[in-house]
C-alpha cells in the first residue's frame, strides 16, 4: 500500500471515531435488539438497557425507528421525562425511577424498533423490537349453496372462510372429515387473500375449490385459523358444513308405508326412491290383472301414490320408473307385490230367523278372506260370547231368547281386521205388555202423555180405548212403544184408559187408572206462654184436607208413564174400585193421627219434667224455601204396593220426588 492509501485509511478511521463521539444513533454496529411482545390495546414496558446493566439512565433520549429513520420521542433529564410532539406525545410515561418507558394503547402501527441512548457517565445505546399481536375473530364459513356436480371438469367452489381483525396475518388450513387438505393440481385449490384495515389489523379470506365425487355427499368441511399471541401459539376452528353434491341415479326402488301386514281401511303410501341427487322424475305403475300390462297410477307432486282407504282391489304388482331430466336416462325398479288383507261382508243364514217357543234354531255365519278366519257369536244386548265357530245352536227357545245376535269374523294374524253382522231372532208369540196396570194421580183438565209398550212376533199393533193423538216408536223389530197425548176430562177420570196390543197370535192389554190428587195437611199454630219468656210453645193441631196446587198438578199431568216391569198374564184386567182406594186413605189418616197423639204426649211429658231444652239457646232453625218458611213437613208413607197407593214411577221405574202427587204429607205450620 502506498503512502496515499495509508493517509486515506487514517482519515476514514478518524472520521468514524468522530461520528461515534458525536453520538449519532444507528450508525455503529449494534447487537440484536431486545424483543418485547404486547397484545393490541395493552401497555409496552421499554427498559433503557438490560436488567443487569449498572448504568445510570437519569439522562437519556428515546427514539422510534421507522423505515430505518430514528425520531426523537422522549427526553429524560435528571430523572424527569418529557414527551416530544408527535404520535406518542400522550402515550409515554416513566416508570422504575426513569429506567423504564411505558407506552400505552398499543396498536399494530407500534410494531417497530425503539432506541434508548444514555448520556452519563458515558454514551450507552439499547435497541428494543416491539412485537404486536391480536387474535382474529371466530372464523366465518359460507358454503356454496348451489352445490357441485360430479360431472364438472373443473374444481368447484366448496366454501369460503373469513377471519377478521387479526395481527399479524393468521394462517388458514382446510379440513375434510377432520383430514387436512393440501393443494393438488386440478383436484384441490386454495385461494387466499388479505385486506389491511385502517386500524392496521388484517382480514383473511380463503376459498376452497375441489373436484368432488358421490362419496363426498355427506363430507364435512371446515377451516382453521392459526395465530400467535405473547402466551404462545393458538388456533380457532369454524363450524362444519356440507356442500350439496349432484350425481346421477344408478338405481330406483319402491318403499311401502306402513310396514308389515296391511288391511282394508289403512292409509298406505307407495313411494319411489333413488340414489341420485337431485332425485329423478318418478312415476308408479300397477299391473292390470286382465291385460297383464303395467298402467301408470296417479301420484302427487313428490311421486307418492296414496291409497286411502286401502281396499283389496289395490293388491297387485307395482313398479317405479325414474327419469333423469338432465341426462334423459331412464331407470326401472324391481316389481313389488302389494297385499291388502281383507274380510268380505259377513252373511248369516237364515237371514230372518224365527221360531216357536220350545223349538231349536241354527244360525250359520259365512265370510271370505285371503287369510285364515275365526268366528264367534255374541249376544248383542250383553256382549257375552255365546259360541266360537261359524255355527250357533239355540235350543229350547223361550221368549227371552228373542233379540239381537252378532257374528264376528276376524283374522288373528292381522290385528284389527274383522267384520261383523247383526241378526235379529224372532220368537212367535202373542203380545207381551210392559205393564199390566198403572195408576196415576192427575189434575182435571190438564194435558198428559200416556205410554204403552208391547212386544211380540209378529210385531204387535197398539190401539187405545180413548181419543187422543197417538204416536209410535220402534224399540226393536219385535217391540213398539205407543204414546197417547190426551186431556184429562171427568169422563176420562171415570173410565180410565186401556191400551190394547194385538197380533195374529193373540192380544193383551194395559189398564191405566186416573185419579185426582188429594192429600192431608196437619197445621199447627204456635202460642207462646205469657208467663215464661223462653218457654216452649204449646202446639194447637187441626187436621184439614187439601188439593195439590197448580204447579204440583201440572208436573204430574205432563209426565209420561213408561214402566218396564213385565206383566203378561191375561188380557182382561181388573180396575181398583173407588171405595177400596178411599179406604186406604182413611187408614192412612187414622195412623197419622195416632202417631201425632203419641208424639204430643211424649213432648208434653218431657216439657213438664223440665227435661226438654227450650229457649233461645236451644233453638235451631231449619232452612226451607221462602214460600214455606216456618213449615215443618212430615212425610208419611205406606208399606202397601204402588198399585194400591197410587204412587207414580218414572220411565225407569224410580219413585218420584216428594213434591209429586200420589204421596201424603202432614204439614206443621207455625
Amino acid at each position: 500500500m502506498g503512502r496515499s492509501g495509508l493517509i486515506c485509511a487514517f482519515l476514514i478511521a478518524a472520521c468514524c471515531c468522530c461520528r461515534r463521539a458525536a453520538g449519532v444513533p444507528g450508525e455503529a454496529e449494534q447487537p440484536d435488539p431486545e424483543q418485547v411482545e404486547v397484545e393490541v390495546g395493552g401497555t409496552a414496558l421499554l427498559k433503557c438497557g438490560p436488567s443487569h446493566s449498572p448504568g445510570n439512565f437519569s439522562h437519556a433520549d428515546w427514539f422510534s425507528v421507522h423505515k430505518e429513520k430514528p425520531t426523537l420521542i422522549f427526553r429524560v433529564r435528571q430523572g424527569q421525562g418529557q414527551s416530544e410532539p408527535g404520535e406518542y406525545q400522550n402515550r409515554l410515561s416513566l416508570q422504575d425511577k426513569g429506567t423504564t418507558l411505558s407506552l400505552t394503547g398499543i396498536t399494530p402501527h407500534d410494531e417497530r424498533i425503539f432506541l434508548c441512548q444514555g448520556k452519563r457517565p458515558r454514551s450507552q445505546e439499547h435497541r428494543i423490537q416491539l412485537r404486536v399481536y391480536k387474535a382474529p375473530e371466530e372464523p366465518l364459513i359460507q358454503v356454496n349453496a348451489l352445490g357441485i356436480s360430479v360431472n364438472s371438469e373443473e374444481p368447484g367452489e366448496v366454501a369460503t372462510c373469513v377471519g377478521r381483525n387479526g395481527y399479524p396475518l393468521p394462517q388458514v388450513t382446510w379440513y375434510k372429515n377432520s383430514q387436512s387438505l393440501e393443494e393438488e393440481e386440478s383436484r384441490v385449490l386454495i385461494q387466499s387473500s388479505q385486506i389491511v384495515e385502517s386500524s392496521g389489523l388484517y382480514t383473511l379470506r380463503s376459498v376452497l375449490k375441489a373436484q368432488l365425487t358421490k362419496e363426498d355427499k355427506d363430507a364435512q368441511f371446515y377451516c382453521e385459523l392459526s395465530y400467535r399471541l405473547p402466551s404462545g401459539n393458538h388456533m380457532k376452528e369454524s363450524r362444519e358444513v356440507t356442500v350439496p353434491v349432484f350425481y346421477p341415479a344408478e338405481r330406483v326402488w319402491l318403499e311401502v308405508e306402513p310396514e308389515g301386514m296391511l288391511k282394508e281401511g289403512d292409509r298406505v303410501e307407495i313411494r319411489c326412491l333413488a340414489d341420485g341427487n337431485p332425485p329423478p322424475h318418478f312415476s308408479i305403475s300397477k299391473q292390470n290383472l286382465s291385460t297383464r300390462e303395467m298402467e301408470e297410477e296417479r301420484t302427487d307432486d313428490n311421486g307418492v301414490l296414496v291409497l286411502e282407504p286401502a281396499q283389496k282391489e289395490h293388491s297387485g304388482l307395482y313398479e317405479c320408473q325414474g327419469l333423469d331430466l338432465e341426462t334423459t336416462a331412464s331407470l326401472l325398479s324391481d316389481q313389488q307385490e302389494l297385499v291388502v288383507n281383507y274380510v268380505s261382508e259377513v252373511r248369516v243364514s237364515p237371514a230372518a230367523p224365527e221360531s216357536q217357543e220350545g223349538s231349536s234354531l241354527t244360525l250359520t255365519c259365512e265370510a271370505e278372506s285371503n287369510q285364515d278366519l275365526e268366528f264367534q257369536w255374541l249376544r248383542e244386548k250383553t256382549g257375552k260370547v255365546l259360541a266360537k265357530g261359524p255355527v250357533l245352536q239355540l235350543r229350547n227357545l223361550k221368549r227371552e231368547a228373542g233379540g239381537g245376535y252378532r257374528c264376528v269374523a276376524s283374522v288373528p294374524s292381522v290385528p284389527g281386521l274383522n267384520r261383523t253382522q247383526l241378526i235379529n231372532v224372532a220368537i212367535f208369540g202373542s203380545p207381551w205388555m210392559a205393564l199390566r196396570e198403572r195408576k196415576m194421580w192427575v189434575k182435571e183438565n190438564s194435558v198428559l202423555n200416556l205410554s204403552c209398550e208391547a212386544s211380540g212376533h209378529p210385531r204387535p199393533s197398539i190401539v187405545w180405548s180413548v181419543d187422543g193423538t197417538a204416536s209410535e216408536q220402534d224399540q226393536d223389530p219385535q217391540s213398539v212403544l205407543s204414546v197417547l197425548n190426551v186431556r184429562v176430562t171427568p169422563e176420562l177420570l171415570e173410565t180410565g184408559a186401556e191400551c190394547v196390543a194385538s197380533n195374529s197370535l193373540g192380544r193383551n192389554t194395559t189398564v191405566i187408572i186416573l185419579e185426582q190428587g188429594k192429600g192431608l195437611v196437619l197445621q199447627s199454630g204456635a202460642r207462646a206462654s205469657p208467663s215464661r219468656a223462653h218457654s216452649c210453645p204449646t202446639p194447637a193441631i187441626r187436621l184439614t184436607s187439601f188439593t195439590p196446587d197448580s204447579n204440583r198438578a201440572t208436573s204430574l199431568s205432563t209426565s209420561t208413564v213408561s214402566p218396564y216391569a213385565r206383566a203378561n198374564s191375561t188380557s182382561t184386567e181388573k180396575k181398583l174400585t173407588e171405595p177400596e182406594s178411599k179406604g186406604v186413605v182413611i187408614v192412612a189418616v187414622t195412623v197419622c193421627v195416632l202417631v201425632l197423639a203419641v208424639l204430643g204426649a211424649v213432648l208434653s211429658f218431657f216439657y213438664k219434667k223440665g227435661k226438654l231444652p227450650c229457649g233461645r239457646s236451644g233453638k235451631q232453625e231449619i232452612t226451607l224455601p221462602p214460600s214455606r218458611k216456618g213449615e215443618f213437613v212430615v212425610e208419611v208413607k205406606s208399606d202397601k204396593l204402588p198399585e194400591e197407593m197410587g204412587l207414580l214411577q218414572g220411565s225407569n221405574g224410580d219413585k218420584r220426588a216428594p213434591g209429586d202427587q200420589g204421596e201424603k204429607y202432614i204439614d206443621l205450620r207455625h
